[in-house]
């Protein structure tokens, strides 16, 4: 079984480090180094017609622009809001209130950003990269890092070492809530040094060195020149807000990831905590929760975290008809984040008392006899 994993310091960049700040475990640093080819994993797949197949996988350029442009537009608006109210001098209640509505939207860019670099929001490649850059910098985001961590979770995952983007069990408490969805101090703290680190092209982690490799060192050339992006740009919104008085300005845009994160704490952690490892089924390492229509835009569906490892081309806008389409061969869904915690929190205290145990989703009789 896996060993536990902290909570303090996270390995991947800001995908694992708003979700809990979980730090992936991490192998020796001469077991990563190791040439190795991974395994390939048979995965299973519930079935569906070619002709479902064909219409899920189709992307459009529309849809794309409603979810894209429905979410900046709802990032936009609360920004705003909350400045109007700055300058208009109203209550200060109402104006933090504000402010801390707009964290809490902005901290879903991290999911923008996901979907995104899967290239499946828009048929034009040329807008997918676009808004990509768009909402990576909103969200702190090193994209290229992300990449090629992400292409080896969705191949391997929770098969350690070659995933490394969430290794099982993670532990979270409660004071990780707190600490993390409200004003998350550490996280920005974290995502300045990490940021200048990545600047100066120093890979330093073994996750961090076998998907950038010393030997190769044209593939760091990338996440590099963003980081460099990343710095100079928010350096830039910093400046000038300091030389025009414009205070309200960074901690409406550069500071935004880093408080109000708790609606996104309470989605994005549910994606694979307390499930199983080194099982070739996404149903038994994945969880699909139930969420009302507000939530799931924000979340960029990603709710459908099963059917969306399944079948990872399908644009996020159709999970939804891809989880009514296979839902009968799915383990019951939880509905709401109250009862998706219930499942969780008693996972989480029957691994307090069995270390080694881990939650096994019920499955058809046909499907367990595949076992």
């Amino acid at each position: 079984m896996a060993r536990p994993c902290s909570i303090e310091g996270p390995l991947r960049q800001d995908f694992i480090n708003k979700l809990a700040l979980v730090r992936v475990k991490t192998y020796g640093q001469g077991d990563m180094s190791e040439k190795r080819t991974p395994p390939v994993i048979d995965w299973y797949r519930s079935p569906i017609s070619s002709e479902l197949f064909k219409q899920l996988h189709k992307r459009s350029d529309w849809l794309g622009l409603v979810q894209t442009g429905g979410f900046l537009v709802i990032v936009a608006s609360t920004g705003c809001l909350a400045y109007f109210s700055w300058t208009q001098g109203w209550p200060w209640p109402v104006t933090v209130m504000l402010v801390f509505l707009h964290g809490m939207v902005s901290s879903f860019h991290t999911n923008g950003m996901h979907e995104l670099e899967h290239g499946t929001v828009f048929k034009t490649k040329a807008l997918n990269a676009f808004f990509l850059r768009v909402i990576s910098f909103l969200g702190w985001i090193n994209f290229e890092v992300f990449i090629a961590s992400h292409q080896r979770h969705h191949r391997h995952t929770l098969h350690p070492p070659d995933d490394q983007e969430v290794v099982l069990p993670v532990k979270i408490l409660k004071k990780h809530f707190y600490q993390q969805g409200f004003v998350n101090f550490t996280s920005l703290w974290w995502h300045i040094k990490y940021t200048i680190r990545i600047a100066r092209g120093k890979m330093e982690t073994p996750w961090e060195l076998y998907c950038y490799p010393p030997d190769g060192p044209q593939l760091r050339i990338p996440p590099v020149r963003w980081a460099r992006t990343l710095l100079i740009g928010h350096g830039l919104i910093f400046a000038v807000s300091v030389a025009m008085g414009w205070w309200m300005l960074p901690v409406l845009t550069t500071l935004a990831p880093f408080y109000g994160g708790w609606l996104f704490f309470l989605c994005n952690n549910t994606q694979h905590v307390g499930l199983q490892d080194n099982v070739p089924d996404f149903r038994l390492c994945c969880r699909t929760i139930i969420l009302n229509p507000v939530f799931r835009f924000l979340y960029w569906q990603m709710n459908y975290h099963t059917e969306h490892h399944m079948y990872a081309a399908v644009p996020c806008y159709h999970l939804k008809r891809l989880h009514e389409a296979i839902e009968h061969d799915l383990p019951p869904s939880p509905n709401g984040l109250i009862a998706t915690w219930r499942q969780i929190g008693g996972i989480l205290r029957r691994q307090e008392s069995e270390p080694g145990y881990q939650y096994r989703a019920p499955l058809s009789d046909a499907a367990e006899r595949r076992y």
